[in-house]
Parts: structure tokens; sequence; C-alpha cells
């Protein structure tokens, strides 16, 4: 009888057990982080945002709407991953977040690198911005691939302001620059073959020492990081030229990471990286303006290009977005639909293209 009355009265303790587990809330659990870039915080402003506003906003979010807490590792300037490395540090889980500029991904971001390929479009990074994004909604290829081929999800878009040039030296028209050495980062580089100058591969952190040296006698670069990385001391010679801006940073996750973690939390993380890419158009916009002022402040000499000039330019480009457009295409990648949308997504910002570029 004992024994029959001792394991009912267990049976019952377990029941009970189990029932109030199941009502019990989810553990708190703490999130560590680790979020990183290959430029540094300060003098490349998509690190700065990612730092202040998507790290502090997640951080906040989680432990105000959650039972849990995040704490982010901060490894900017390469302290992790270089430029060229962060795409597989988020890949391979050294980093749970990444930010980078996919021109720094020739190969594997060969198509994302659009903007790079139909020079001389938006000029406001928020127009930009918004020309991307929706190419990239018309195009769910340039989101899933990040997840299909590279293990991370994709959280948001940044952007470059409105590149121009920078120079050792004064110069007029484009001939003045015929076998001249011009820094640069991956696919803006042709901008500078089709005037034949010199184009020479190189890295925002390398460039001071590169300009001061006479590696090369000019660099492409938007306003904001030709002052943070203090390239006027070398090279005081800004010219503005209106490349455009480029809508090519990301940010993404490690996806194993992002799985792991509690629906909550993972929303969160989504949710504000989208909040992250709308605010960087009009923040780009400003840093934009403040890199001028600050250019004129710190003693560089700063002037327009004439409007002939630079359609003489934009017109030597011509032939460049059908070569990569057909390039996409022969590596099975879809070029024309991805190119010809940012075109006439930039067109619907109010963007006038100083040429017709024709992608067949």
């Amino acid at each position: 009888m004992k024994t029959r009355i001792t394991k009912a009265l267990a049976a019952a303790a377990a029941s009970t057990a189990l029932t109030l587990m199941a009502a019990a809330p989810a553990l708190a659990d703490n999130f560590t982080f680790r979020i990183g870039s290959g430029h540094p915080k300060g003098p490349a402003p998509y690190v700065t945002t990612m730092s202040d506003f998507f790290a502090a906003e997640v951080k906040r979010r989680v432990g105000e709407e959650t039972e849990h807490t995040v704490n982010f590792v901060e490894a900017y300037g390469g302290s992790i991953a270089g430029v060229a490395e962060t795409l597989e540090s988020v890949q391979s889980g050294i980093l749970d977040f990444g930010g980078f500029c996919v021109c720094f991904e020739p190969s594997k971001m060969f198509l994302h690198n659009f903007p790079y390929y139909l020079g001389f479009g938006p000029q406001k990074s928020s127009d930009a911005i918004a020309a991307a994004r929706q190419v990239y909604d018309e195009n769910p290829w340039l989101k899933t691939v990040m997840e299909e081929e590279y293990d991370q999800v994709f959280l948001g878009l940044g952007v470059w302001d409105n590149y121009h040039l920078g120079t050792t030296f004064e110069w007029e028209t484009i001939s003045d620059l015929s076998g001249v050495k011009i820094g640069g980062a991956g696919p803006n580089l042709a901008w500078l073959e089709y005037v034949n100058a010199l184009p020479v591969q190189s890295t925002l952190p390398e460039g001071y020492l590169a300009l001061k040296t006479g590696v090369y006698d000019g660099w492409l670069m938007v306003p904001s990081a030709y002052n943070g990385f203090k390239f006027y001391e070398p090279a005081p010679y800004y010219t503005l030229i209106g490349f455009g801006a480029m809508p090519v940073i990301m940010l993404t996750a490690n996806q194993k990471k992002m799985e792991s973690l509690p629906e909550e939390v993972r929303n969160i993380i989504l949710e504000v990286g989208a909040e992250w890419e709308a605010q960087n158009g009009t923040a780009m916009d400003n840093v934009q303006d403040f890199g001028l002022g600050k250019l004129e402040e710190n003693g560089a000499t700063i002037k327009t290009l004439p409007e002939s000039v630079r359609a003489e330019w934009a017109q030597s480009l011509e032939a460049f977005p059908k070569a990569q457009a057909a390039e996409a295409e022969g590596r099975g990648l879809p070029g024309l639909a991805v190119m010809q949308g940012y075109i006439e997504a930039a067109k619907a910002v109010g963007h006038d293209w100083p040429v017709e570029y024709q992608l067949q």
C-alpha cells in the first residue's frame, strides 16, 4: 500500500513540477555579440552609425522589451577583420555582425557593385539608397544569396556619400589626368581607366601614406572620408565631380547565430537593421555637407568641375555599364534586370542621368 501511495505522490509531484515549468517564463539570457568592420569608427561614417545606432539600439530594445540582455564587443578598424575580410569573418562566425563595402568583394559581390557600374548616378545619398532599396526589393536574389552562399542574413544597406576626386596638384581637363596614378577601391577604378589615368587598387587606411610618399597623386573618395583620413594634407586639391552616392555598404549577421537566438531578440535585430538603413540616406547627406565644410576649414582647395568637362567624363564611361551587365549575365547573374532597374529607380527619385546608358 505504502509503495502504491508513494508512487502516486511521486507521480503527482512530477506532474505538478512539469506544469509549473511549462507555466514559468523562459530563462533570461545575456548575449554577447561581436560586431566589426575593416574601417574605423569616426572617419568612416557607416561604422559610426553601426556603433552609435545599430548596436546601441539593439542593446536598448532587447533590454527594455524582453527578459534578455545584450552586449556588443565592437571591433572596428580591422582589429578582427580587414576591409576585404569582413564578409568571410561573418560567414565563419568570427564576427556575429559585420559592416563592409561590397567594393572589396569584386568577385563574390560582383553584381552587388551595380551602382559603381553606373557612374554619375544620384547625387544625394538619400536618393541613391532609396533607388537601391527598390532594386533590392524587385530582385530578392541580392538578399537571399547572402544566406544561400555566404551563411549570413542581410540586415540593411548603407551608402557612401557623393564621390569626388582629391589630388596633389591642380588640374582643369580630363587630359590633365592622363598617366596620373590615382588610388581607389575596386569597381570605381574603371572611372579612371576611361580617361587614361592610372588606377591603383588601395584601401582608406593606407591612403594617407601612399599619397604622402608619391605612390599615387590622387584619390577617388567622398568628402567625409577624405577629411576623416586627413588626405587633404598630402593632397589638398579637391575637385567636385559628382560620380554619385554609392549604396554599396552591407550590414549582415551570421545566419547560425541569428537562428540560435530567441525569436523576440531576432525580430528586434531585423527591425533595427531596417531602421539603420532608413536613416542612413539623410545622415549621409548631412555628412557630405559636413565633410565639405571641414575640408574647407582644414585648408583644402575646393572647386567644382565645369559641366562641360563633367559631361565629357560621363560620356567616356558609356561602354562600361554594357560591359558589366554582359559580364554579370555571363556569370548567370541577373545583370540586366538589376542595372536597368537602378537606372529607372534613380529616375523615379528625380535623378537626370548625364548619359542615357544602354545595356544591350
